[in-house]
């Protein structure tokens, strides 16, 4: 895709490769980058705990995973027969408390793991705007559709969300100071918020997280958001909701993120495992026929070819 850039993008220090390990953890966008990741084979986590949308509930999550805490019944709630967190998506519930509470002490143990291996650490922020349980007194990481009336709705002032970012890098920097930490905010407005009202908290995350990055060594920042808002500032960049990046515009950031963080080596491997995937999806008219077993051979070949190289890749 040939589209002017406008907006200049600042390499990480320590490129990313295929002996690189990845962890991502934020809002929705940062499974469409995950996705591409694991679609080219690199070794990736992606958000142990479900998708996280506020700064509050990722920070929270990476001190829970980084002090050890192992989460109880006490930290339940049930839900029409459902046991589920407030500090989770509710992928990680169940109908009963043992279960529940099983999901989500194993994600954090897995995620200190990963964590401790990370090469590289990819934080989405997707909104400003929380949701502090009552009863509670927290900004929650999911309602789990309890009433409205449970929960007061709040915009995180700036300096709120530079506090947040210092904590996550904090509970990153406890178990691997050398991680290479990169930030971005989702480029997905929150409409129900209202679109005044998301521009306000989109905001309130770049200013606070600038306030952070700023100052710290091994972090970088790569503007998913500005690149959507003004690079892609058209409606056929978007789902049919007018919300949501669609797959063009996920291929495009994408593009540009690779440019940015790939080396040139790394994108020709990237190609190899393209050649391969696209192997794999194809539908053969005679499957039975010796072209098409000739096609099989010769993939074969290429999938051990690469894994020569690269034995952790499976397909």
């Amino acid at each position: 895709m040939k589209l002017q850039t406008t907006i200049p993008l600042k390499p990480s220090g320590n490129p990313i490769d295929y002996h690189s390990r990845l962890f991502l953890v934020g809002s929705c966008f940062v499974e469409n980058i995950g996705a591409k990741l694991e679609y080219y084979k690199f070794r990736t986590a992606i958000n142990p705990f479900g998708i996280l949308f506020h700064s509050e509930a990722i920070a929270r999550f990476l001190e829970y995973a980084v002090s050890g805490k192992q989460l109880s019944e006490a930290d339940l709630e049930e839900l029409q027969g459902r046991f589920v967190s407030f500090d989770a998506h509710s992928a990680l519930s169940a109908s009963s408390a043992e279960e529940t509470i099983k999901l989500l002490n194993e994600a954090l143990v897995e995620t200190k793991r990963q964590l401790t291996q990370a090469s590289h650490i990819v934080i989405t922020l997707g909104t400003a705007w929380g949701y502090r349980h009552l009863e509670q007194d927290k900004i929650v990481a999911n309602c789990h559709k309890i009433p409205q009336k449970a929960f007061q709705k709040e915009l995180t002032s700036v300096d709120a969300i530079a506090a947040t970012t210092e904590r996550i890098l904090s509970a990153i920097t406890k178990v691997n100071s050398e991680a290479h930490v990169i930030f971005t905010v989702s480029p997905v407005r929150h409409s129900k918020d209202g679109f005044v009202e998301n521009q306000r908290s989109k905001a309130h995350l770049l200013a606070g997280m600038h306030q952070v990055l700023d100052e710290s060594q091994h972090t970088v920042y790569f503007p998913s958001y500005e690149l959507m808002m003004d690079e892609l500032r058209d409606y056929r960049f978007y789902d049919r909701d007018l919300i949501h990046p669609n797959a063009l515009a996920v291929d495009y950031i994408w593009e540009r993120f690779s440019s940015v963080y790939f080396s040139e080596a790394t994108q020709k491997t990237m190609q190899k495992v393209q050649e391969i995937q696209r192997g794999l999806a194809h539908k053969p008219f005679n499957p039975d026929s010796e072209a098409h077993q000739r096609f099989l051979r010769n993939l074969e070949a290429k999938k051990r070819a690469l894994q020569v190289d690269f034995p952790h890749i499976q397909f």
